[in-house]
């Protein structure tokens, strides 16, 4: 039986349809025959315990220029609905964090994929330091003393501002490097927020790996290498993406998160692994779906929408 599918997302005139992970995951369903609904985030509303949203029914194909088809403007019931994809695009910011509030409300009834108060408990850079042992030297600070000194024990470090996305606001700075304290004055006025600083992993070079896994299981995964002169490896920028298989050490690492990963309901997530080291574990919006997809022949959005049918199953039969 066909299942009420409403897809929380970026405008659909946005997305690159040779890109996009959503675009498949609806592609999918709408294959199975489930009914898709698309609203943004900001048609959100709650009114007296009900959540509602201004939404359009969707369809979509993979063909350029005209690649979806919106129905009229409707209120849609989100109780009603089987399964929300909560698939916008970071930043998580407050109204990032508001839409998982606000979609809480429905979660008891509804499948909410990922589960909206994991996502909102699991800071793409700081969920990762949960599990120690997995992550380079790492720390976090507003501290610029202990900035310094931790450039000061190992020499090449990286900044990042904690809730960026997008290889956006990321710098390599060698030891002898002028530019921190500028660096430093400039994450001050933009963000509020400690700032999170890494050991440069060399490894990078030879690519920073995203793997995707459904339900804590590795599914599949892309290499993203860096463009000359680049140290930043993710794919807008310029990154390269190159066929992969999982190493031992990728596989201890899926195992030894995997586990909170299911049990905490994040059924599609994307972690970033360099060398021999997690970097970041990524639930709001993974991406990396087509990049493996054409790789490798296969087509993980199957297999999401098996372990979502799979989860949607088992809470109706518990």
């Amino acid at each position: 039986m066909g299942l009420a599918v409403a897809i929380q997302m970026d405008p659909m005139e946005s997305i690159n349809i040779d890109a996009d992970s959503t675009f498949v995951l609806a592609l999918e369903a709408q294959a199975r025959g489930h009914a898709l609904h698309h609203y943004l985030p900001r048609h959100l509303s709650l009114a007296d315990g009900r959540l509602y949203a201004k939404a359009r029914r969707l369809e979509v194909r993979r063909e350029r220029g005209r690649s979806h088809t919106l129905g009229p403007i409707e209120t849609l019931e989100l109780a009603r609905m089987d399964v929300i994809l909560m698939r916008q695009d970071p930043p998580f910011d407050m109204a990032y964090i508001t839409a998982t509030h606000l979609l809480e409300h429905v979660s008891d009834r509804v499948l909410v994929v990922n589960d909206p108060a994991s996502v909102r408990n699991a800071p793409e850079k700081l969920v990762a330091t949960r599990f120690p042992g997995l992550m380079p030297p790492t720390l976090i600070t507003s501290d610029r003393d202990e900035i310094a000194a931790f450039r000061d024990a190992h020499g090449d470090i990286i900044l990042k501002p904690l809730f960026g996305n997008g290889g956006a606001g990321v710098f390599r700075l060698g030891p002898q490097d002028e530019n921190l304290n500028a660096l430093l004055e400039m994450f001050t006025q933009l963000y509020r927020e400690p700032i999170m600083v890494q050991r440069y992993l060399p490894a990078v070079r030879q690519g920073d790996k995203r793997i995707v896994l459904i339900d804590g299981t590795p599914a599949g995964a892309v290499n993203r290498i860096p463009a000359a002169g680049e140290a930043r490896a993710n794919l807008h920028v310029g990154g390269r993406a190159a066929k992969t298989v999982l190493t031992k050490r990728e596989r201890e690492i899926c195992a030894a998160i995997g586990p909170t990963l299911m049990q905490q309901g994040l059924i599609l997530v994307g972690i970033d692994v360099i060398g021999e080291h997690l970097t970041e574990i990524n639930v709001t919006s993974p991406t990396g779906l087509q990049e493996i997809n054409r790789l490798d022949g296969v087509t993980l959005e199957v297999g999401v929408w098996d372990a979502i049918e799979a989860r949607l199953a088992a809470r109706r039969a518990a």
